[in-house]
């Protein structure tokens, strides 16, 4: 676990250019920096040590025989298979490190190693002898991955300010994203950010380039899904369920430090812990939220579950004061406006469990995604599709909107609404989604679970992994799993979700199924919840940055401004993704900027390299 940054094209002569944003980058990887660098190639690395922990796995990591060079941000969950296949091959191995694994593996086999890669990853490899930098993103998308290219240079880095901070290009919002981000709280629109010219590699997809050619062109290629799972019979289903979750439990809790769990009482984390505490013996868990009378709260529930089980429990309590402090301060660290409210509970979270020494956290997410956790889109979708509705792509953007498009009218000034091409790109992006997932399940509520995955489940293990990474803990998420994935996209709608049935019961039944006898029936009921705040009524404090924020003057409405403002509580819908855009602008931007048409990469102009 990481944060890599890099730089290649002809220009580069030295790795001393990585110095700020390696800095920047402190915060993923505190224990440890490398640099290394040759003609046209430059990589940087920050480590927090998980796995052999010792100076031998620090990275960059060279093959001893000069055949590649990489930087690694992850975990690999099936390290001791790949080591196997490695060794048929004639490797051997100078450490314990999952790192020099996945070297081996790129040298032996190149970009089809990635699809033999079982975990969470993000990574830069160099081939001396093609002279090719590849770039790679895990296929549920769990690490991050930043990059640019100008003329004659391309940037890659885990962060935005990372990136910037290397001078390839100025620091401007992408209109599309901007307006994309008021409805659906991404920070990206599938390969856009809300930087112009700074794309986030696809999960699941690589990037090669020669680093010779002054005038080439990275070129993006998918790295290739783990195959779908064999049909079941209706009563080898919860079988085949548990056995698959406790499998990757147990992968995700190897660790050479301290590893605990997150718990929010709710049906995923309850699996994971329970698990998780069986194949150690001990646990620690740990739970986030605000303090409140009722008695049915994520901590009432995740306290009550863990004193039954004899887990050690923690709290991270959030207030008004701490959300106010926090919000911010997240913002100007990640370059990036938070997506959900509850990115503070987990960093609150994330934060306590490090002061207490555990460097490794698991957590839930992924379940809801994978086997239809949300009951009432899913009804919805349902009642769409039911009633002969067409364009699901537009119905799913519509029905998860903050601020829908069609008011943007209200919010956004012409020119700012012209520069986002009236959303169409956001529209159209949804509609390709639904087409494309369509096309591979015959089932329309099937295709809508898996825009979601597309979609919502991407967004939220970004939070996961900013969020935490803020404080240099490595979350790890044995729903969202590449196997665990197949498995449950090939399993049948009746056994994720039936409209029929009433109440949370009629969502993620393969699970309820599988884990009936391990999950309290108090929780088997509860309705989904994650670390929810009452951020509507926090908000206030900070309600005032909106009138005197110069991005939202140039970009939104007086009205829409004011109107906010005035109710940030009542109009919190509003309210949050307005005050995320005026207090990422503030930090992240050196001036307002006004909308203008967004330029593709290859209209980038030059940009000087830094001394």
């Amino acid at each position: 676990m990481c944060g890599i940054v890099g730089l290649a094209g002809p220009p580069i002569q030295s790795a001393a250019p990585l110095g700020p944003a390696l800095h920047l980058l402190r915060r993923r990887g505190p224990d440890s920096e490398g640099r290394w660098a040759s003609p046209g190639i430059a990589l940087g690395h920050r480590r927090l040590s998980v796995l052999d922990t010792s100076r031998a796995a620090d990275q960059p990591m060279i093959d001893p025989l000069g055949r590649g060079v990489l930087v690694y941000n992850g975990e690999l969950y099936n390290d001791a298979d790949l080591r196997r296949d490695l060794a048929s091959h004639g490797w051997s191995f100078r450490t314990r490190s999952d790192t020099e694994t996945i070297l081996g593996a790129l040298i032996q086999w190149g970009p089809r190693a990635l699809a033999r890669l079982r975990g969470m990853f993000a990574l830069a490899f160099f081939d001396p002898s093609t002279h090719t930098l590849l770039l790679a993103r895990d296929p549920v998308g769990i690490k991050p991955l930043y990059w640019a290219q100008s003329h004659d240079a391309l940037a890659f880095a885990s962060e935005p300010p990372a990136l910037l901070s290397l001078g390839l290009i100025e620091p401007r919002p992408d209109p599309i994203t901007v307006s994309a981000y008021l409805t659906t709280i991404r920070t990206t629109l599938g390969e856009r950010t809300l930087y112009e010219g700074v794309r986030t590699l696809q999960p699941g997809h690589y990037l090669t380039l020669d680093i010779r050619d002054p005038c080439a062109t990275g070129r993006t290629a998918s790295v290739g899904a783990a195959p779908l799972g064999a049909a079941l019979a209706d009563h080898e289903v919860p079988g085949a369920t548990r056995e698959l979750i406790r499998r990757s439990v147990l992968a995700h809790l190897r660790s050479d430090v301290p590893t605990c769990s997150l718990l929010s009482g709710g049906l995923d984390s309850t699996i994971v812990c329970s698990i998780a505490s069986e194949a150690t013996g001990t646990l620690r868990t740990y739970a986030a939220g605000a303090h409140s009378d009722a008695t049915d709260t994520d901590l009432c529930f995740a306290a009550r579950l863990a004193r039954a089980r004899g887990w050690e429990h923690r709290e991270a309590i959030v207030t008004a004061e701490s959300f106010a402090e926090r919000w911010p301060a997240m913002i100007a660290s990640l370059g990036v406006p938070l997506s959900t409210p509850n990115e503070v509970a987990i960093n609150a979270v994330a934060r306590l469990l490090r002061s207490e020494g555990h460097i490794v956290a698991l957590s839930g997410e992924g379940a809801d995604e994978l086997f239809a956790g949300y009951e009432a889109p899913m009804r919805a979708a349902a009642a769409f599709f039911e009633s002969g509705g067409t364009d699901a792509g537009a119905f799913l953007l519509a029905e998860a909107a903050w601020i829908p498009t069609s008011a943007k009218a209200d919010v956004l000034l012409p020119e700012a609404l012209r520069a986002a091409e009236t959303d169409t790109a956001l529209t159209s992006h949804y509609q390709a989604l639904f087409a494309d997932a369509r096309s591979q399940n015959s089932d329309p509520l099937q295709a809508t679970l898996r825009v979601v995955q597309q979609t919502n489940l991407t967004g939220l293990l970004q939070r996961l992994d900013t969020a935490m990474m803020l404080e240099g803990v490595e979350g790890r998420t044995p729903f969202a799993d590449v196997e665990v994935a197949a498995f449950a996209n090939a399993l049948p709608l009746r056994e994720k979700f039936d409209p029929r049935v009433a109440g949370p019961a009629a969502s993620k039944i393969a699970l309820r199924r599988a884990f009936a006898d391990v999950v309290p029936s108090e929780i088997l009921s509860r309705p989904k919840s994650s670390f929810p705040l009452p951020f509507q009524q926090w908000m206030t404090p900070l309600a005032a940055t909106l009138r005197t924020s110069d991005f939202m003057r140039t970009w939104f409405t007086r009205a829409a401004v004011e109107t906010v403002a005035a109710h940030p509580a009542e109009l919190w819908r509003l309210a949050w993704p307005m005050l995320n855009l005026a207090l990422w602008a503030e930090s992240s931007l050196r001036t307002p900027h006004a909308p203008r048409t967004p330029h593709s990469l290859s209209d980038l102009a030059p940009a000087a390299q830094p001394a």
